[in-house]
């Protein structure tokens, strides 16, 4: 479905959620990245999470709603907070289905280093996929080369050539393949991808970890970034998915095991698939759907979806969260729907107005 070209038909599109649920959705983010702020450069990635997620259960037990949380901080007896099925919301109003990472890039903000983020997503019951604790290969790309998919019919295919990929993607750009750039995460897993990219002639852009925010990068083109490759979270797959819902965008690719995607012995694979076996079972993905070629829509099917991510650290188009003293801070922010409209919001947090000041 297009999106629509008007203010006015945008507002017309907007579902009950994103009318309802968006402000609040940013609220929440915020107050994650807000928390998470104060630990940043302290080295302590487990505590600067653990400070992102207390804060965004509060918040998030302040709105009304009656949401599930579908992608979260791992099973019930793994994380007492944000657990894969925990209900929060007051338990009044819409029936929502959440996807969180209170704090994507928690060695990036433990570190200091650009690109970690407060993130979450909202859709109505049935529209979020069960992300499981296993890697998702992925290929993502923008809103141009979706276009290019559909008046050509060629198609970004995880299977195909790294050279084949890159060939679609400059054609749908306009843009030499030199003049691509393309994310990974740099990871040994990811070495022969790095290799092949680099043959065909593009830039690859290496990163130690997040690359949910470069997923929603692509659907921007002054971002500079063209296309993300490699396996991550399957998780952080969700939720860039449900970006790329609203923007335009499009991830393609398969979930796999860790083992597998970091060539462990058969041995490794072997025993871990018999421990993730029951766990991806529970979650309605049958063994033999396991390596199935997952889209945008496959991993959120939702039609009312909602996207906010807060900097917690700088990235390349929002300031990270600075802190003013005395408990104030100033954060940016992406905020997008279903109905196709985006914001980028500056918030400040400001006590004592008389006797502060602030700019940007």
């Amino acid at each position: 479905m297009p999106h629509p070209k008007t203010t006015e038909e945008m507002m017309a599109a907007a579902g009950p959620i994103e009318k309802n649920l968006s402000l609040s959705l940013l609220q929440i983010t915020e107050a994650a990245a807000v928390a998470s702020a104060y630990q940043v450069g302290k080295g302590d990635r487990k505590y600067a999470d653990h400070v992102a997620v207390e804060a965004m259960r509060r918040v998030l037990n302040h709105i009304d709603m009656k949401g599930t949380v579908k992608i979260g901080e791992g099973e019930r007896d793994e994380a007492p907070m944000l657990y894969i099925g925990e209900a929060v919301g007051t338990g009044n109003g819409p029936e929502v289905e959440i996807a969180v990472d209170p704090l994507e890039g928690t060695n990036l903000a433990a570190d200091d280093v650009n690109g970690s983020i407060a993130v979450m997503s909202m859709a109505e019951k049935g529209g979020i996929f069960y992300g499981p604790d296993i890697y998702f290969d992925k290929i993502v790309v923008g809103p141009k080369v979706v276009l290019y998919e559909k008046k050509t019919g060629e198609k970004i295919n995880l299977d195909a050539p790294v050279l084949d990929n890159l060939k679609i993607v400059s054609k749908a750009l306009d843009k030499k393949i030199e003049d691509l750039t393309v994310v990974v995460l740099e990871r040994d897993r990811h070495n022969q991808k790095i290799k092949d990219i680099r043959a065909a002639g593009a830039r690859v852009r290496l990163i130690p970890d997040g690359d949910l925010l470069p997923g929603v990068m692509t659907c921007f083109e002054e971002s500079g970034v063209d296309m993300v490759m490699g396996a991550g979270g399957s998780g952080e797959a969700v939720l860039t998915a449900s970006a790329l819902k609203c923007l335009g965008g499009k991830i393609t690719g398969r979930l796999v095991l860790p083992s597998v995607a970091n060539e462990k012995s058969e041995d490794d694979i072997l025993k871990e698939f018999a421990e993730k076996l029951p766990r991806l079972q529970k979650m309605g993905i049958a063994e033999n759907e396991i390596d199935m070629i997952r889209e945008t829509d496959d991993l959120v099917p939702g039609k009312d979806v909602i996207f906010a991510a807060t900097a917690v650290t700088d990235g390349p188009f929002m300031k990270g969260t600075k802190l003013l003293g005395d408990g104030d801070a100033c954060m940016t922010s992406i905020l997008t729907g279903s109905s196709g409209a985006v914001r980028i919001t500056q918030s400040v947090y400001i006590k004592d107005k008389e006797n502060k000041s602030f700019s940007f």
